[in-house]
């Protein structure tokens, strides 16, 4: 067969596998739930208007309040999304027998595991899309908002045009930029991180709860990865066992993602720059792990009988 178009046909079922369980995920109820509390969070932020606590401060906290209260829901939001929606989709398709029927057609395993994910990475891409829109219409209303009332206090106190300008600028960095939007995608990087982390588990356990307990354990010991390796290999660094020290160093970190380096949201919240090398390292980062885990997934999946 033609290379090209044996390519199509994977990039064609895994379209379809991908668009049906995305169709299947959105039918969940309990998505929705946390997807109106994730939308109730960013938008309450709305109705807490600007108290004068002085130009200098005040509000610039309350948009800082307001993408931190914005980007924690949406990272919590993704994190159970990931898990639990992966955890899901394979124990229900053997309950329902809807595996053997896709299989039997027959669908390559790998092709079947890939339309998976990508179905609940794009439910969550949505989601966030959704999210953010929300966010940046607030933070964009409430921005102007505290420039108006900021200007109208620092011209009333006759401040120096140039303290003037400064404070501006300093509002203005804490409104919506492509910082922001920048951290809104490390949170969904992250998100494809789980989610195909998830799916590993899922292809040797038949448990959703087994699968989701796992996945949530190894999500938290991600985040203490880097300052347990370090500590040991403080501890460790008179031993003369270098060698394999960095081996095992090397072994952890290909198999255990360290998720501490997608904690650049409390940068953005503070109105630092997000650089585009730090987010470009991330992006290869997540593709790595994607396809390490894909392919993983496909592997063990590939032995079982159904």
């Amino acid at each position: 067969m033609n290379p090209l178009i044996n390519m199509l046909s994977h990039a064609s079922r895994i379209g379809v596998i991908a668009r049906h369980a995305f169709t299947q995920l959105v039918r969940m109820k309990v998505f929705y739930f946390l997807a109106f509390f994730a939308v109730i969070l960013i938008g309450s932020n709305f109705f807490d208007l600007p108290q004068h606590e002085g130009p200098e401060s005040a509000g610039i906290n309350i948009l800082r309040s307001i993408k931190s209260w914005s980007l924690g829901a949406m990272t919590l939001f993704s994190v159970v999304l990931s898990i639990v929606a992966t955890a899901l989709l394979l124990p229900k398709d053997v309950e329902d027998r809807t595996l053997y029927t896709i299989l039997a057609k027959p669908v390559p395993r790998i092709d079947y595991l890939a339309g998976k994910l990508i179905g609940v990475l794009l439910l969550v891409f949505v989601s966030l899309a959704l999210m953010d829109v929300l966010m940046t219409g607030i933070l964009h209303l409430r921005t102007e908002m505290v420039l108006a009332d900021q200007m109208a206090v620092a011209e009333a106190r006759n401040w120096p045009a140039q303290d003037v300008a400064l404070l501006k600028s300093d509002i203005l960095a804490q409104g919506p930029t492509a910082s922001l939007q920048g951290a809104v995608f490390s949170v969904f990087l992250r998100a494809t991180i789980i989610a195909s982390m998830a799916m590993l588990i899922s292809t040797f356990s038949s448990s959703t709860l087994f699968t989701t307990i796992i996945s949530f354990l190894i999500y938290f010991v991600g985040h203490f990865q880097a300052d347990a390796r370090a500590a040991y290999f403080t501890h460790e660094a008179g031993t003369g066992d270098g060698f394999w020290l960095r081996g095992v160093a090397l072994l952890i970190s290909l198999v255990l993602p360290d998720f501490q380096l997608f904690n650049v949201i409390d940068a953005v919240i503070e109105g630092q720059v997000l650089p585009l090398l730090i987010l470009g390292k991330l992006t290869l980062i997540g593709l790595f792990y994607f396809v390490f885990y894909v392919i993983a997934s496909w592997l063990v999946f590939a032995r079982k009988e159904f």
